[in-house]
């Protein structure tokens, strides 16, 4: 695989980034399989690797640091992320100093590594001061735990606010922007990719096949038994507009791929690797045969023809559906934001 720069890191990365979301108890709750998947990847060009610690509550960090143990470190770049709840404890998630630095030594241990390369924040935390999480991620840097440091799934004006504190405090930067990115999910055009792009951050989207639409897994007729769809209904109900409209776009994206003579899934990927904006879509597959579909789609260049089809299909800085954003603002999730008097 012809290898990508990560951003302004000088880091080398391939163009397909290997998700480790599906492995463990989420998905493939077989470890020795989902660790020769991890090495079949490495083996077929990939050396970027993200995981996090949410992920089946540290299982996946934990296979992965199996993995990873049996061959030469230094090959891989490691990302994992900080934020979602990890067990009972409400002291045990978010953005704050004090779990950051506890974290990110839970996620070395289950790794089996000394470092990370890339530690992200995996969601915004508005009851954090940016400062503090800054703080804390550069004082790691600067202990030689972790290399770089990224965001995930902030909107454009929260990016764009770290840039500011970290020049302001004299902190490290946000290196990396890992935001939802697929055919369906286009919203991140109109302000995330640019302002990636003007701070020379690397940007790494996570479900390029938009939870598995884009690989004709839903639609009607289709038995939906997935563990992704069971978590989150909202997104797969085809009772749902907007779902509906997602699989109507499926149905006419899947004919243009046969016109092309590729698969729906080559075709997704080919698309989110097209963006000059991009550096590497992050693909999860949960069995060999996911991987197997997936790797091909480096070697695929769509034509102007093509990708002006897919723009009339679901037309630039648009998400098919709109709850597929990945992080909303409580100004929009919580009225309370936006009453002064309520009940």
């Amino acid at each position: 695989m012809e290898l990508r720069t990560l951003g302004r890191t000088g880091l080398n990365v391939s163009p397909l980034c290997l998700g480790a979301m599906m492995f463990g108890g989420w998905g493939n709750t077989d470890h020795d399989e989902s660790i020769k998947i991890i090495h079949k990847a490495l083996d077929a060009g990939i050396n970027f690797i993200d995981t996090a610690d949410v992920y089946s509550q540290g299982e996946s960090e934990e296979i992965v640091g199996k993995a990873l143990s049996s061959i030469d470190r230094s090959r891989v770049v490691v990302a994992t992320k900080v934020h979602g709840q990890m067990g009972d404890d409400p002291l045990s998630q978010g953005n704050s100093r004090r779990w950051i630095m506890a974290e990110v030594e839970h996620s070395l241990k289950r790794l089996k590594t000394d470092y990370i390369d890339l530690y992200q924040i995996h969601r915004p935390d508005e009851s954090t001061d940016i400062e503090e999480t800054l703080g804390a991620l550069s004082d790691l840097v600067h202990q030689g735990k972790i290399r770089y440091f990224g965001s995930s799934t902030f909107p454009a004006e929260q990016i764009v606010a770290a840039q500011w504190a970290a020049e302001r405090r004299g902190y490290e930067h946000f290196r990396t922007e890992q935001p939802p990115y697929s055919i369906l999910v286009r919203g991140i055009e109109r302000d995330v990719l640019p302002t990636a792009q003007s701070f020379g951050m690397g940007v790494i989207p996570w479900s390029p096949l938009a939870g598995g639409w884009l690989a004709g897994k839903y639609g009607e007729g289709k038995k939906n038994s997935s563990r992704r769809a069971a978590r989150l209904p909202d997104r797969y109900d085809l009772d749902s507009p907007g779902n509906q409209r997602k699989l109507e776009a499926v149905n006419q994206l899947t004919t243009l791929a046969d016109e092309a003579g590729i698969s729906l899934i080559e075709l997704a990927l080919a698309f989110v690797l097209e963006n000059p904006a991009v550096t590497s879509p992050i693909i999860g597959p949960r069995t060999m045969k996911h991987l197997e579909s997936q790797l091909g789609a480096t070697e695929v260049r769509l034509e102007s023809g093509v990708l002006d089809r897919i723009d009339e299909i679901n037309p630039p800085g648009t998400n098919v559906n709109p709850i597929d954003g990945g992080w909303e603002p409580s100004v929009l999730t919580n009225m309370r934001r936006r009453r002064r008097h309520h009940e």
